[in-house]
C-alpha cells in the first residue's frame, strides 16, 4: 500500500502545527467565528447539531493495520467509542471536543493520515474501487493514478477556493465500483484495441438538489494527459462557475447551462495550451508513485479450495455468508471478504473501537495487514486464503461483522441524518433500523434478491438516495419529518449492467412510522410482477413507476394530504 515520502510527512506536520495555533487563537478570542470557519473547514472540522464533527480522509479507501488501530484509539480517547464510515471513503467522528482536535490531527499524522481538504470548496478525497489491485476484472490498478491526483490536488493554489466542493473518482475495472457517473469528474480507465491505456472522462455528475448523471466529454484520453486535462476542466469551472448562489455553484450546473458540447469545446481550447507541457505524466513519474505501493507476497499454491468447498457443504449459515460476503480474487487460492457494518440495530456505517481493532488483528492474521473501505460503508479484507474463511467467519460473527446481507435490502446506505447533522431535515438512522427490523429474515431477503436501499436526511444526498434501487429522502413539512420515496436508481456498479440512473419519485411523502409499510408494499409489488430472476431495479425499468405508485397509494399508507407529486419533487 502507499507509504508517505518525506514531502508528505513535512506537509502534514506543518499543517498540524498551523491548525493547533489557529485553534488556540480562536479559543483565546483572537479569531472570530467567521475568521475561524474557513480554517477549521480546511482541516475537516464541522460544527454539527450537538458537537463538532471531524472528517478524516482515507484516500481511495486504503488503510493499514496501524492506521485502523489509530482510528480506533481516537474513537476511544476523544469520542464515544465509535466512528462512522461514509460513502466517500472517509471516517467521521461525531463527538470530539474542539480543543482536542489538534491532538487528534497529530495522532493521525503519526500514522500517515490527515483531514486535509475533507471539507471546503476544493478538490476533496480522491475515491476509487475498494477492490483495486485484487479484482479479477481489473483492467489496471487505479491507485497510483489516484495518488498522483491526491498529491497534485493537495493545497493546489489555483484550486483551493473553487466555486463549490469538487469530487473526483477513478475506476480501473470492467465493473464500475466507483460510481464515476455521480462525480464532478469521473475517470474510467480503459485500453484501446492496441493495448494503449487511457481514460474515459465524465464531467458534471452529482446528486444533491439537482441530481445529474455525468456526461462523457472525452471517450479516450491517453493516460499521460490525465493531469493537464483535469486541470483544464477545473480552470473552465473556476472561471465560469457561479459564486453568487451556492445551490447553483457545482460544475454540473455549469455543464447543464453551457451544454455538454460547449463545455467540452472550452475544455479542449484550454487543454490546447497545456497539452504536452510540464504537467504531462511520464513513465518515470508513474513508476515513482507506483513504487510506494508495496505488493503482498502471495503464495503460489495456497491450496485449501477443497476445505472451503466442504465447509460450504456442511454449514448453511457459512454457505450463506460466503455467497454474499466473499468475493473472487485475481490470485488463485485467495478471496476478498466484505465485513458488514449493517447489523440490525446498529447505525449503518458505524464501527466501534473494539470492532476496528479486531478487523486490524484479522487483517494481519488472515491477510497482509491491509483493509479497504467501501462506498457502501463496509470494511474489506482484500487478501484472505480460502482455507481461512471459515475461521474468519466464526470470529466475525462474534464481533457482529458477519451479517450475510451484502447487496440485499438491509445492506442500507445511510447518512447520519438529523441525529447529528445540522443540515438534515429528518432522521435517517431510525428509518434504516425500522426497515432492517421489518426485513430481519434472511430467507425472505434472499428470496427478494439484490435490492439497494439508500437513505438521505436532506437534499445534500450524503446517503446517495438518488442512486438507490429504492431511495428515501427526509423532507421538512411544516416542522415535521416526512419521507419522499424514489425507485429505479442505479450507481453503475451492477455487474453485467453498468447502468447509472436517477430514481423517480413515486408520489407524495410519508410519515416516519409508515416507512416500513411503504417498503414492504414496494417489495410485494415487485415479487408479484417480476419475471424469472429479474431484479427489483430491472422490474422498475421495464414497468415504470406507475404500478408501484398505484400499489403503494392504494393501501392505507398515510401520504401527506394536499401535497402534489410536483411539490414533492421540489422539496
Amino acid at each position: 500500500m502507499y507509504l508517505y515520502d518525506q514531502v508528505d510527512r513535512n506537509l502534514v506536520a506543518e499543517r498540524v502545527a498551523q491548525y493547533r495555533d489557529q485553534v488556540q487563537r480562536f479559543l483565546a478570542g483572537e479569531l472570530s467565528e467567521d475568521e475561524f470557519r474557513p480554517l477549521r473547514l480546511q482541516n475537516g472540522l464541522y460544527l454539527q447539531k450537538y458537537a463538532p464533527m471531524l472528517r478524516v480522509a482515507i484516500p481511495y479507501g486504503l488503510l493499514s493495520t496501524a492506521q485502523l488501530r489509530m482510528l480506533a484509539g481516537i474513537a476511544r480517547r476523544y469520542d464515544r467509542g465509535y466512528a462512522h464510515f461514509s460513502t466517500r471513503q472517509n471516517i467521521q467522528y461525531n463527538w470530539p471536543r474542539l480543543e482536542d482536535t489538534p491532538d487528534i490531527l497529530a495522532d493521525l499524522a503519526s500514522v500517515e493520515m490527515h483531514a486535509i481538504q475533507t471539507s471546503g470548496n476544493c478538490v476533496r478525497n480522491i475515491t476509487s474501487d475498494e477492490f483495486a489491485g485484487v479484482a479479477p476484472d481489473e483492467i489496471v490498478d487505479p491507485r497510483p493514478l489516484c495518488e498522483i491526483l491526491r498529491q497534485w490536488s493537495t493545497f493546489h493554489p489555483e484550486f483551493s477556493f473553487l466555486p463549490r466542493k469538487f469530487k473526483i473518482a477513478v475506476n480501473g475495472s470492467v465493473e464500475d465500483r466507483s460510481a464515476t457517473a455521480f462525480h464532478d469528474i469521473g475517470l474510467y480507465l480503459r485500453r484501446a484495441q492496441g493495448g494503449e491505456l487511457g481514460l474515459r472522462v465524465l464531467v458534471g455528475g452529482g446528486m444533491g438538489r439537482t441530481p445529474i448523471v455525468g456526461t462523457v466529454i472525452c471517450e479516450f484520453l491517453p493516460w499521460r494527459h490525465m493531469m493537464t486535462y483535469v486541470e483544464s476542466i477545473l480552470r473552465v469551472y473556476n472561471r465560469h462557475g457561479r459564486r453568487d448562489n451556492m445551490y447553483k455553484a457545482r460544475i454540473k450546473i455549469l455543464v447543464k447551462a453551457l451544454g455538454a458540447e460547449t463545455f467540452a469545446r472550452q475544455v479542449q481550447e484550454e487543454w490546447a495550451l497545456a497539452k504536452d507541457g510540464p504537467g504531462t505524466l511520464t513513465e518515470e513519474e508513474l513508476r515513482r508513485v507506483s513504487a510506494y505501493f508495496t505488493a503482498p507476497q502471495y503464495e503460489e499454491n495456497p491450496g485449501d479450495e477443497g476445505e472451503l468447498a466442504s465447509r460450504i457443504a456442511e454449514s448453511r449459515a457459512f454457505s450463506r455468508w460466503a455467497g454474499r460476503a466473499v468475493r473472487a480474487h485475481r490470485v488463485p487460492g485467495y478471496r476478498s471478504v466484505v465485513l458488514s457494518l449493517k447489523k440490525t440495530g446498529v447505525a449503518p456505517g458505524d464501527a466501534t473501537a473494539e470492532q476496528m481493532e479486531r478487523v486490524a488483528d484479522w487483517s494481519e492474521r488472515f491477510g497482509f495487514g491491509e483493509i479497504r473501505v467501501s462506498h457502501e460503508q463496509n470494511l474489506i479484507l482484500p487478501d484472505v486464503r480460502a482455507g481461512q474463511l471459515h475461521a474468519l467467519w466464526n470470529e466475525a460473527r462474534q464481533a457482529g461483522l458477519a451479517t450475510p446481507n451484502l447487496g440485499l435490502l438491509t445492506d442500507i446506505i445511510a447518512c447520519p441524518g438529523g441525529d447529528f447533522c445540522s443540515l438534515a431535515n429528518a432522521k435517517s438512522i431510525p428509518i434504516a433500523e425500522a426497515i432492517q427490523r421489518r426485513f430481519d429474515d434472511l430467507d425472505y431477503l434472499h428470496d427478494i434478491g439484490e435490492l439497494n436501499l439508500n437513505i438521505s436526511g436532506c437534499m445534500n444526498s450524503c446517503g446517495h438516495h438518488h442512486a438507490g434501487h429504492i431511495g428515501i429522502l427526509g423532507v421538512d413539512k411544516d416542522g415535521e419529518e416526512w419521507y419522499q420515496v424514489s425507485i429505479g436508481g442505479a450507481d453503475g456498479s451492477d455487474a453485467g449492467h453498468g447502468r447509472s440512473a436517477i430514481g423517480k419519485v413515486i408520489g407524495p411523502s410519508f410519515k416516519a412510522e409508515d416507512m416500513p409499510d411503504v417498503v414492504s408494499r414496494l417489495v410485494e409489488i415487485y415479487l408479484e410482477k417480476r419475471e424469472s430472476d429479474e431484479r427489483f431495479v430491472d422490474t422498475v425499468e421495464r414497468l415504470g413507476v406507475a404500478p408501484f405508485k398505484a400499489g403503494v397509494y392504494g393501501t392505507r399508507v398515510r401520504a401527506r394530504p394536499g401535497v402534489s407529486e410536483g411539490a414533492v419533487n421540489d422539496a
